[in-house]
């Protein structure tokens, strides 16, 4: 990225500084060492990189098949294979490059106190900000998952709170009644920013054996296929956000700069990029490139400017 494309596109999240508005994805790069293996591929294309989410014992994930390719998106169920928070903390975080990019953890757990555990290790460490995966089911609730329900979408977020001073992005679920009320209880609860939206539910079948081709019988949807519905839920939050200053990272689909135009104008201040990375890895570098020359085209100093500037019919 050359210096006039990072001064259109650099921003501030959650007093984070970002170089660019691309957010590279929980699960989707690993801890953050997959990426860089891929020649061209570079850490400064992106404002943050957010790693695989992380409970406070090691998981093995679920049984094989984990990813179905879709018509236009994907299904997974890796079922947060993850090596524990421990190993994370005290084995990947020190090889990672903090000058390079931000770095997001992501605290995935069963219970309240999992979350809480797992937080409270990163709170100690040098990730720039927590992500919280409020999607996980919760084994104290009969196994809904706490993303579905304000209430307990608020109690991880005020608990985590308790135990951390870094800025929290609590990553909301599509699936669920009222995504708007979700987001105001998780701001009175204390968080700081949101990351909208995770996968939706979904399922593929195989024909012949008339069986789940997902081990787990079903998985997160994501990819161009859940756009439509990603871009409204970011609109829907924004609407609660803008009058508390609550920045959101706007993910779902999104693989080409005009799709990440579409998100900051609904009220984005970041954009994810997950599925879109697993057909096109230099796509980065495209999307920045994209959004600096409509910047320009339109008369815009910067990439804030676009942010919720949508005109309503």
């Amino acid at each position: 990225m050359n210096e006039e494309d990072k001064d259109l596109l650099s921003s501030d999240f959650c007093g984070m500084p970002f170089d660019s508005p691309i957010v590279l994805l929980s699960g989707c790069v690993g801890f953050g060492e997959e990426y860089t293996r891929v020649q061209g591929f570079s850490n400064r294309d992106v404002g943050a990189v957010c790693l695989k989410g992380t409970t406070g014992e090691p998981r093995p994930g679920n049984p094989p098949h984990r990813v179905c390719e879709t018509p236009i998106g994907m299904i997974n169920a890796i079922g947060l294979q993850n090596p524990g928070v421990d190993a994370v903390v005290n084995d990947i975080l020190p090889t990672l490059d903090f000058s390079e990019t931000r770095f997001i953890a992501n605290v995935s757990g069963s219970t309240v106190e999992e979350y809480v555990e797992v937080a409270r290790r990163f709170d100690n460490s040098p990730v720039d900000a927590i992500e919280i995966n409020i999607s996980c089911p919760n084994v104290k609730e009969g196994g809904m998952a706490f993303g579905n329900d304000p209430e307990m979408s608020a109690r991880v977020v005020a608990a985590v709170r308790e135990v951390t001073r870094k800025p929290l992005i609590t990553k909301l679920s599509p699936n669920q009644t009222d995504i708007a009320e979700s987001a105001r209880r998780c701001i009175e609860a204390g968080t700081d920013g949101f990351a909208v939206i995770n996968t939706l539910m979904g399922m593929a079948i195989d024909i012949e054996s008339r069986t789940p081709i997902i081990g787990n019988n079903q998985g997160g949807l994501s990819g161009p296929a859940i756009k439509p519905v990603a871009l409204l839920k970011v609109h829907q939050v924004y609407q609660v956000c803008r009058e508390h200053g609550i920045p959101i990272i706007g993910q779902g689909g999104i693989s080409s700069a005009e799709d990440a135009l579409e998100f900051l104008i609904a009220g984005a201040s970041a954009i994810g990029i997950g599925t879109a990375l697993f057909y096109d890895p230099l796509i980065c570098p495209k999307i920045n490139a994209g959004i600096a020359d409509y910047l320009r085209t339109h008369g815009l100093s910067n990439v804030a400017q676009l942010t919720g500037s949508l005109s309503l019919n």
